[in-house]
Parts: C-alpha cells; structure tokens; sequence
C-alpha cells in the first residue's frame, strides 16, 4: 500500500514539475553553483558511499540545473541570426585572398560577434552534457542498488527459531500503547485537560458517529431525489454517490483520530500509530467500493461479465484483500518506525503474503471464466469476447501467477521480491478495475446528456475515452510497478529536449507552434473559401465549374501557404527538410507515380475546366453527371443512379465527350425505313412537318430530312433536329417515333421489315434416292 501513495504523491510532484519547467528556464544560470554541485555529485558517484536518499536529492538538483541549460539552448540570442545572415551576405571569402580590405574587415568583425554570441551556447550545451552524465551516472547506481535489494535473501519465515522472537514482538507495540495510556490516565493535568475538551471530543465523536452509521441512509435518500430530478436509465448518480460513501466514513475516522488526539490520552506510540487507522478504513472503503462496482449484481452497473454466483464470491475475496491489505500498511508502518524486529517482518510478512497468493489465485480463477456464459462457452465452442472481457481473462491468468509465485519466493527467503510481484498486481487489478468503471461513467454521462444509450458497436467514444483513460493510467502503472519519479520526470524531459534534425532542434514546443498557426492558417482558409462560395463568386458571371475551380484552388494555396508560414513560426530550418525530399522524391516518382499523376491531373481540370459539376460527359464507356471534381478523381453519377470514380489522368489523357460544356444544345437523328413504292416527297413532308411542330426542337438551325437512299428492304430516311436541351433525347425520341408511326397509318405508308424468299434448285434432292421393293419369302420352302 505504500507503494499506492508513493504514487499518488508522484503524479503531484510530476504536476508541478511540468508546471515549473517555463520558470526554471527563465531564471538565471550561476555557473558558480553549478560547479559546486556537479563536483559534488561527481565525487558523490566517485566514492559510491552516498545513501540512497541522498542522490536522488542530488539528482533533483542536477535536473534543475539541467532544465535550465536547455532553456539556454532552446532562447539562444535572437541577434545571433542577423549577423550569420549578414556574414552569408558577405559571401565565402575568395580563395587567391584578394578581397578589400573593407569587406575583410567587416568579415572579421562579424566572425569576432558571432563568436561572442556563441560563446553562452557553447558553454550551455557543455554543461547540459555534464549534467545528463552525472544525472545518468546516478540513475545507474541507483537501479543496481535496488536491483541487488531486491535479490537479498534473508532467513526463510520457515526458521522454527524465528517464530518465538516474531511472536514477542507482535505485541509489544499495544502493551506499550496500553501502558502509556494507563500513565497518562493517572495524570492529574492530563485529566485536567481532558475534562476541558471533553465537549469539543464529544462533538467531535457524535460528528463521526453520524457520518459512519447515518450518512448511507442520507446517500440513499439524495439519490433517489437526484434520479428522480433527472432522466432516467443512466448510472450516473449511483457512482457519483458511491464515491461520496466512501469519503465520508474516512472523514468520519479522522474525526475520531482527532477527538483521541485532543484528549491528550495518546503517548508518543498511540499517537505515531492512530494515525493509520484512517489509511487503513480507506484502503477497505476503496477495495469495497471497487468490488460493489466492478462485481455488482445489478447487470446495468456490472463492468465484468460475470455470472452471478461468480460476482458474489469475487466480492467477497476483493473484501478479504481489502483487510488483508490495511494490515499490511500498519505493518509497514510499525517496521518503518522501528517497531517491529526483522524477524516478525519475515514471519507475518510470509503469512499475509500466503492469504493475499491464495486470494489472488482464486480470484484469477474467476476473472478467466469472464465474457458471456452461454451454452457455447459451455461446450467448449469459440466466443466472440469484447475487449474487458479479454483483458479480464489476461488478468487473471497474471493473478494466479503471482499468486504461486509470491508466496513461494518469501517462503524461501525473498521477502523483497515477493512484496514487489504481489501488491502491485493487487494495486493493479484495482487500477484496471477503476478504468472500467470510468469508462461505464462516460457511458452513462453520454446517456444522460443526450437521452439515448451509447451503441459501442457504431461509436468511436467508447474507443477514444478507453484510450485516453489508459494513456493516463500509464504513468500511475509505471510507479505502482516500482519506476521512481525520477524515471517519469526523465521521460518528460527527453520529450522537452526533442531532437536533432540536422542543425535544426526541434523540441514539443515547436509541433505545439506549428499545430496553433496551422490551425488558425486552416480556419482562415475554410473562412475565406466559405466567403467566396456564399457571397462573393454568386454575384459574379462565373459559371459554376469556375466557381468550384476558384474555391477549390483557394484552399489548396490556403493549406499550402499556412503549411510553410507554421513550419517558419516553429524555427524548423527548410533546407534541412531539402535533402529529405530530394530522397523521398525518388520513391515518388516510382512507387506513387499514379497518384501524383492524377493529383496534376486534377490541378489542370481544375485551372481549364474542360468539365464542370453538373455536364453530361461519356469517358471509358460511361455515360453520366458530373457530381464532383477532387484533386485524384472525379465522381460521376450514372443515369443508372450509380457512382463512377474516375482518375483524373483519364480525362487528361483521353477522349472525353461533353455533352452540355457551354449549352445544352444538340443533335437527334432519327432513322426510319419505307416500303418500295411510296411517295418519297411525300414522306419528306410529312418527317418535316412532326420535326418542325416538337416543342423542343429549334426553328434555328431548322430541321433537315435526309434521304439516305435505296436499302436493301427498304428506302432509307433520317430526321436531323437541334434539340433545345439535349438531356431530353430520349423523351423526344420516343415521342417522335410514336408521331411518325400514327402518320404513316393514317396516309397508308407501310414500314417494312426484312423478308427473304428462298428458292430450292433441286427439290427432288428432298425425298432422297429410291428404295427397292422387298419380296416375303415363301413359309414353305425350305431353308438350308
């Protein structure tokens, strides 16, 4: 449990570590200090007899002096630029050195300053190199201290002759207390004092009585007028009151704690100890509160998919580590404050570690029966687990485990191993237990915000707070498995310092530069494109492909342009990205030539507007509209109600027939055949007259009747018309054909169709060659 408030402690010290990182940069470097610290710890490091303790103070102050110096690096002196770009303004010297004096001068005395201004810098990465040695050197010893820590083996809690001093001085901490209780009663001023606060101690007492026995009930009631306020079917409440029962027994205790404190009844002994009890309810409250929820019985607050029977026995061992947990923090505690001999640590040690193996091993058992019990699960057929449920399973695979494990190495000797593999995993299973009933928590806020339950399988929510919960809990991980803060502050600040990309260092306050100004350059350009679409290019005469061809260019210049204003506002040096482009320029040209072709491609549909949203084109095949024109393809909408893509390289580089580009005019032509015999002129006029009564056909250029000439069935006509909208083809087709056919029946004009007439030469061939007759043989005449 120590191990659990070490951590907590650490994420505050990494708080206000982060928080402290823009100050320590601006305040001013003493070398002086510097020197003295780093020789210190060089001679610290050098001798190797230093505690433990010891360095990591000296490590802080060295990480202090560390940030510091980055800061150095990372400010520079912005005069440093002007005069590197008035020396490249110069020019390299000449090699035959015939160069006036004037300009040699100037060159000197621009070298002269740049030196001066460097010489901060230079001095500031020294340092920083010292300092990350020394801070390295430390971490190094450090580790291998604990590491052979944890490899001591002590004398087995099996030692019958341990059992007789472990078991003396089980007790002698309470006889103490009873005894300096009993002094203090005899007392007179002592009593004195007490009678004096005793209405203040009773006060006190009834305040933690009543926050201990009557505040569930005052939860329940709240609960039920918050639900009742409130829509319905979410949990949100329960939880929310599920952690105020557990805050207020504590504070109950404390309360308590503090009433036997004001009553002065306490020795030195009762005193050191009473403080515990409160961390002891707490660590029983939370393991309470953990199993209620991760193990309920109520199916809408259960986190684990468990059967009941399962729920019930994992409550009651989760309850059972609780206690056996609380005591082992006051048996931390009494170690820590000398309480307690080596041997009664290895003895009871062995004991609680034996309880909590056993737990652990039984609990793991019944995590790995997690996801859902059904009659497939029973006949050993494979079930789609979610991810809870898998990660269940996984952990109780760990518990068990440790569970064998744990025991049998402090059986053996190896208390310290045996300490660092059991908690954590107990603080483990917790912390997982924690982020599963954070995550049913989101569920229920967004249930409760917007009125309808959250589908995990269509939303992203459940997957991004999952992530975010376990990005965070990272960390806190780290530290319950034994990392220092010093090992999460070293992260933090290999992060800040970033990396070298040539000359250029680009550090997390560069990509958080760039992300701001590239994301105001975007938002500008969005801005701007919706301007232009909504209010300006409507009352121009551009048509709307053009229209399209301007808002879609203003954007890409937009992205273009704010891409290299955030990448100059960060510091990033272009010609170092130079080289890396000259090389990817290779794998380009090879691997995505496709894809750069169509984006040129589109580029130069976009700039001449060969087509535009909303014409009727036939490219590859495909008649359709225009729907959409990207950078890498343009959609098509098919009379058929489907959607082409089409690559923007096909309507560059071949044939495409735009049916609308400019107008809508165009040409029908109808064919039409008629029996020998009949009135050409005839059929002329009337093929005339239904072309020049259509409503959509144009008077301008008029109608024109062509007589093919002489088929084979039939003499050949065709109707030319212009078409005031050739998007009505069909319609006027077909309307055309019926008019044609009702006045060829009514002047008695016959459409032919194709006959043939066929003529046999020799029909004899038919019948086939003649048979002769067969003569019957006669029944009488014998037969040989």
């Amino acid at each position: 449990m120590t191990r659990l408030f070490a951590a907590f402690r650490a994420a505050t010290f990494l708080f206000l570590f982060a928080a402290s990182t823009v100050w320590a940069q601006a305040d001013p470097m003493d070398y002086d200090a510097w020197e003295k610290v780093a020789t210190r710890a060089e001679t610290a490091i050098e001798e190797g007899d230093s505690t433990t303790d010891g360095l990591e103070a000296l490590r802080s102050e060295l990480s202090s002096y560390r940030d510091r110096l980055l800061g150095l690096q990372t400010a520079g002196d912005p005069r440093l630029s002007t005069l590197q770009s008035q020396l490249e303004a110069l020019g390299p010297p000449p090699e035959d050195g015939a160069e006036p004096e004037e300009i040699s001068q100037r060159r000197e005395e621009l070298e002269r300053q740049i030196a001066q201004l460097q010489a901060p810098l230079l001095r500031a990465q020294e340092a920083y190199s010292r300092a990350d040695g020394l801070i390295t050197a430390i971490d190094e010893t450090i580790r291998s201290r604990e590491t052979e820590r944890l490899l001591q083996r002590d004398s087995g809690p099996l030692n019958p002759r341990l059992w007789a001093p472990a078991i003396t001085s089980l007790f002698l901490p309470f006889e103490e207390i009873a005894s300096e209780v009993r002094t203090n009663m005899a007392d007179e001023e002592k009593r004195n004092t007490l009678l004096d606060e005793l209405p203040m101690i009773l006060l006190l007492i009834g305040i933690a009585l009543l926050l201990l026995f009557r505040a569930p009930k005052l939860i329940d009631r709240l609960g039920a007028w918050l639900r009742a306020k409130t829509r319905r079917g979410t949990g949100v409440w329960s939880t929310l009151l599920s952690l105020l029962r557990l805050l207020l027994p504590t504070g109950g205790l404390l309360l308590i704690v503090l009433a036997a404190t004001m009553s002065n009844m306490l020795g030195l002994r009762g005193t050191q100890i009473i403080f515990v009890l409160p961390l002891m309810l707490f660590v029983v409250l939370v393991a309470r509160w953990l199993a209620a929820e991760t193990f309920s019985s109520d199916d809408d607050v259960n986190t684990i998919l468990l059967s009941q029977q399962r729920r019930t026995e994992a409550r009651y061992y989760v309850n059972s580590l609780s206690w056996l947990l609380a005591l082992n923090a006051l048996f931390a505690y009494l170690i820590e404050i000398g309480e307690w001999a080596v041997e009664t640590q290895a003895v009871l040690g062995f004991v609680i570690h034996l309880l909590c193996g056993l737990i652990l091993f039984r609990l793991g058992q019944i995590l790995r029966r997690a996801g859902p019990q059904t009659e497939a699960e029973a006949s050993d057929e494979p079930v789609q687990l979610s991810f809870p449920s898998r990660l269940a399973r996984l952990a109780g695979q760990g518990a068990m485990l440790v569970g064998v494990i744990g025991p049998i190495l402090s059986g053996i000797g190896y208390f310290n191993i045996a300490v660092a593999l059991i908690f954590p995993t107990i603080i483990t299973l917790g912390l997982f237990a924690f982020l599963l009933i954070l995550q049913r928590l989101i569920r229920d806020l967004y249930h409760l915000l917007t009125g309808k339950p959250l589908d995990e399988t269509q939303s992203l929510l459940p997957v991004v707070s999952g992530s975010v919960l376990a990005l965070v809990a990272l960390p806190v991980l780290a530290l319950i498995w034994g990392a220092r803060v010093a090992d999460l502050t070293e992260i933090w600040v290999r992060f800040q310092a970033g990396f070298s990309f040539g000359e250029t260092r680009i550090s997390p306050t560069d990509f958080l530069t760039f992300a701001i100004v590239f994301a105001i350059g975007y938002i500008l350009t969005r801005l701007l494109q919706s301007g232009l679409r909504g209010s300006v290019l409507p009352k121009t005469r551009i048509d709307k492909g053009g229209q399209t061809a301007i808002v879609s260019g203003t954007g890409y210049l937009g992205i273009f342009l704010s891409v290299i204003i955030a990448i100059t506002s960060a510091g990033i040096d272009l010609t170092a990205l130079a080289f890396v482009a000259g090389a990817l320029s290779v794998g380009i040209g090879f691997g995505l030539q496709n894809i750069v072709q169509n984006f040129v491609s589109g580029i130069i549909l976009l700039i001449e507007r060969p087509i535009s949203e909303g014409d009727w084109i036939e490219v590859n095949g495909q008649h359709g509209t225009v729907r959409d024109i990207s950078v890498r393809s343009t959609r098509i909408e098919t009379f058929d109600r489907t959607e082409v893509i089409v690559p923007n390289a096909d309507l560059v580089s071949n044939s495409v027939t735009n049916y609308t580009r400019g107008n809508t005019l165009g040409r029908l032509i109808v064919e039409v055949g008629v029996a020998y015999g009949t009135d050409t002129r005839k059929v002329e006029g009337i093929l005339y007259k239904i072309a020049r009564n259509h409503d959509m056909v144009l008077m301008n250029p008029e109608p024109f009747v062509h007589f093919k000439g002489f088929g084979a069935d039939s003499l050949d006509f065709d109707v030319r018309m212009i078409l005031r909208d050739v998007t009505k083809i069909l319609v006027v087709r077909t309307e055309v054909n019926h008019q044609i056919v009702e006045a060829f029946k009514k002047e008695g004009i016959e459409i032919p169709f194709a006959q043939r007439d066929i003529w046999l030469r020799n029909p004899e061939a038919l019948a086939g060659p003649p048979q002769a007759p067969t003569q019957s043989k006669d029944p009488e005449e014998p037969t040989s």
